[in-house]
């Protein structure tokens, strides 16, 4: 697998011959301005929530490329309402794609659509493929269900948000890290606007301290699993 971060909460991940976008949320982010958004050619699109920084340019992607979206049951009724593509899940559920194993799991978050319709209830994603595994948490405070992950995954990769205030910061996640027994971190939703900004020094610094390895990405860098 490999992972490119697209700033933010978004991301690109290619496994195989498969495009997948979580969350994309770049035109109107101007840390991604770098990013091509007609480059991307995903087959599926991933959405944790409906909060407009995840599900900004779902719409767009989505038609040009024919792709399938992927979230809860509201999410994805409201995009077929839209006359796209799209397979619900729910929490506990796993589903094969053309891609690999999804796993849908708990998040503890809101999630409302910016025109005020439901969003369901937010959640995160486990993919695995090619013997890989990796977490996507989405927008979501430290809960105790993280700690049912590694009864069925051993983990090569954990996507946490670590900055604070709208989830949980990067303290919260070293300690998310331990339920999931994880010890390689990407960090997302930090820095993008104030309430979010954190000191990215002191959260490696912090992870280093206790044998982990956070990463932080700039939007187009990548790393493989």
């Amino acid at each position: 697998m490999k992972i490119t971060f697209l700033g933010h909460a978004s991301l690109e991940i290619k496994i195989d011959e498969f495009s997948i976008v979580v969350d994309p949320f770049i035109s109107g982010n101007p840390f991604a301005s770098d990013v091509d958004i007609d480059s991307l050619k995903p087959d599926f699109i991933l959405i944790t929530h409906a909060h407009q920084d995840h599900i900004l340019d779902v719409e767009k992607l989505a038609k040009e490329n024919d792709s399938i979206i992927i979230s809860n049951f509201e999410i994805v009724n409201y995009f077929q309402n839209k006359g796209l593509k799209g397979h619900p899940m729910n929490h506990g559920g796993k589903w094969n794609f053309d891609f690999g194993e999804l796993k849908y799991v708990n998040a503890i978050h809101t999630s409302t659509f910016p025109d005020g319709e439901n969003g369901g209830q937010p959640g995160g994603f486990i993919i695995s493929a090619n013997n890989k595994s990796i977490y996507i948490a989405g927008d979501t405070a430290l809960t105790y269900d993280m700690k049912l992950i590694p009864l069925k995954y051993n983990l090569d990769l954990a996507v946490l948000p670590i900055g604070d205030n709208f989830t949980m910061g990067y303290e919260d996640a070293i300690l998310a890290s331990d339920f999931i027994q994880c010890d390689k971190i990407l960090g997302y939703h930090y820095d993008t606007f104030g309430l979010i900004e954190i000191n990215e020094t002191n959260a490696i610094d912090k992870f280093k301290e206790r044998g982990k390895n956070l990463i932080l990405l700039k939007p187009l860098e990548s790393l493989e699993v």
